[in-house]
């Protein structure tokens, strides 16, 4: 072999050599992430992945919707039975109980300490973070997207009846709606009665009224918790409903029926609904042209000292039987998320409220709540903060929670159509309600919640 030859075989064998003691370029760590919402709401959960994505490479993570809230979770446990567990799953405000109690996750508050990263979580607005903390104030999930109940109003339909301001007693509700029936107006209020509403129905009303749905401070406080809300102001509350309704000053609205709440609104042929803030921006979008309309906080009864309203949405909790690697990437997501940048961003493009008061502050730093289509949204924040959440208002921490709102469609049928009483139907809302809770108590035998 040549000198030549030699020396290009040498230099070869160097370059092969020093090739394979360079390391590769890591591939970012996978992990997953399964949520509860679908259509324009889907495709901004899929924009913020691919923002965080982009704005790191230690971490990738891959978002797939459920279709819904209720899919995610059953979902998610059949996943789990298999070993196929999500890293990080999005879990509705009423399947917190069921989490707290299967103890198939990691405490979201240790997974952020312990991957060195110090959230303050006193910047969570109370009224948010208690519904998913533990009865110790432990934040066992972040809190993602969240929501509360507002009354939404026509403004040029108020102003045929000389009002500039909605009414804010349910006494002043009967009255105002009279005067538009009055005025010509065939739907002075639209509602729905399934048992959907029974969030803005029901928990709504309990909450800003300080009335409990059920005993041990609404489950917080025992699994043996059982229902009550046939002995509190809620009563009062139905009868006033069911009265309108049958002189014509309410119309049940849904789907079934051909309109929802929102578009009876938005078209102008209701002049009052109850819905979450998260449909501002279909309102927005879908409103009749050149129409007036605003929100105000949920009405009281004359005489009661006003409390917080409750959260809607869901919160993020991340599971147990993952590597550390996951969980690394899991505490970086959430971190993003908890950015004050983020909350802009996702209120920006949802009708979902900032969860943090960093978040918040930033957000009419930037002119959010200035102007519309967002002008507005700010009451929904008031609500959630109207006072410090009692052992009533932080929240419902009762299990199997979804039937018995289905439960309370039943019954607000069977009392709308005539077929049940006001009382009766109640008390039979709470008789079969607490057979479901006897049927989860009997489920988690021995258990207390965290």
């Amino acid at each position: 072999m040549t000198i030549i030859k030699r020396g290009l075989t040498a230099l070869a064998a160097g370059a092969l050599s020093t090739a394979l003691a360079v390391p590769a370029f890591a591939e970012p760590v996978k992990f997953d992430f399964w949520f509860g919402l679908s259509g324009d709401l889907a495709r901004v959960v899929d924009t913020l992945c691919k923002n965080f994505n982009a704005s790191q490479s230690d971490y990738e993570v891959v978002c797939t919707s459920q279709g819904n809230y209720d899919a995610t979770l059953q979902n998610t446990i059949a996943a789990f039975r298999a070993g196929k567990q999500p890293t990080v799953v999005q879990v509705y405000d009423v399947g917190t109980a069921t989490m707290m109690l299967s103890g198939a996750y990691k405490p979201a508050d240790k997974l952020m300490e312990e991957n060195g990263y110090k959230i303050d979580y006193s910047d969570y607005f109370p009224g948010i973070a208690r519904y998913y903390a533990t009865s110790k104030g432990e934040m066992l999930s972040f809190p993602f997207n969240s929501s509360t109940a507002l009354m939404y109003w026509n403004k040029d339909a108020f102003a045929k009846i000389g009002k500039t301001e909605a009414p804010k007693t349910w006494e002043d509700v009967g009255a105002d709606l009279k005067a538009l029936k009055d005025a010509g107006y065939d739907c002075p209020m639209a509602i729905n009665i399934s048992g959907n509403e029974s969030w803005q129905l029901m928990e709504q009303f309990s909450a800003i009224h300080n009335q409990p749905i059920a005993t041990k401070n609404n489950g917080y406080d025992g699994l043996d918790a059982r229902l009550e809300m046939n002995k509190t102001k809620f009563v009062q509350y139905v009868t006033d409903l069911k009265k309108w309704y049958d002189d014509g000053l309410i119309k049940i609205k849904s789907k079934d029926l051909g309109q929802d709440m929102v578009q009876a609104f938005a078209t102008g042929t209701c002049q009052v609904i109850m819905t979450s803030v998260g449909d501002h921006g279909t309102v927005g979008k879908t409103q009749k042209e050149g129409m007036n309309w605003d929100v105000a906080e949920l009405p009281v009864y004359a005489g009661t000292e006003r409390k917080n309203s409750l959260v809607g949405g869901a919160s993020l909790w991340v599971l147990s039987g993952k590597s550390e690697a996951e969980y690394k990437g899991a505490a970086a997501f959430l971190n993003f998320i908890h950015d004050p940048k983020t909350a802009l961003f996702w209120s920006t493009n949802t009708g979902y409220i900032p969860v943090t008061k960093s978040g918040f502050e930033y957000m009419k730093a930037n002119g959010f709540y200035d102007k519309a289509p967002y002008k507005g949204r700010e009451v929904a924040i008031a609500s959630l903060t109207a006072s410090e959440p009692t052992e009533i208002t932080r929240g419902i921490r009762l299990g199997n929670f979804t039937q018995i709102r289905a439960e309370f469609g039943t019954q607000m049928q069977a009392i709308f159509a005539n077929k049940e009483s006001v009382q009766d139907g109640i008390d039979a809302l709470v008789k079969n309600g607490d057979a479901i809770l006897d049927r989860f108590q009997q489920t988690y035998p021995n258990k207390t919640l965290p």
